[in-house]
């Protein structure tokens, strides 16, 4: 089953698919926060047969969700109401941090393309997400 991860941002969304069989995860693309994402999204679900989104949910270090968490939850909300798939939230603590410490060691400047940032926090969401399956 192909599932699609998302880091979500007010400007920009990352976004990352698994393959077919739901072993591994690859940035994608990333798409601006504007009044066609919805459409994109879907398009993205029809073209990859996606059954599943898992939405990274940017908690506070404490673990309590702050204004961020609110506005990925309502933003949750308008994915399930408009797409004909399964949304999960996932802890997504340090992905941005990850992503970039990732981005600089292979010799990536993620300050120049910030939105290599955000694929590659969105594959790290979709692979945590992938880990935490059972095995089948």
């Amino acid at each position: 089953m192909r599932v699609i991860g998302l880091d979500v941002g007010d400007r920009r969304v990352g976004v990352a698919i698994s393959d077919p069989l739901g072993k591994t995860a690859q940035p994608l693309e990333t798409l601006e926060r504007d009044g066609g994402l919805m459409e994109r999204l879907a398009v993205l679900v029809r073209d990859t047969g996606a059954e599943r989104m898992v939405v990274g949910l940017p908690l506070l270090m404490d673990g309590r969700e702050g204004e961020q968490a609110r506005k990925v939850r309502r933003f949750t909300r308008d994915l399930e109401e408009s797409l004909d798939v399964s949304v999960v939230l996932l802890d997504e603590r340090l992905t941005s941090r990850e992503a970039r410490n990732i981005l600089e060691a292979g010799g990536f400047k993620p300050r120049r393309e910030k939105g290599a940032t955000d694929r590659v926090a969105a594959a790290l969401i979709l692979r945590a997400y992938m880990d935490g399956l059972p095995e089948e």
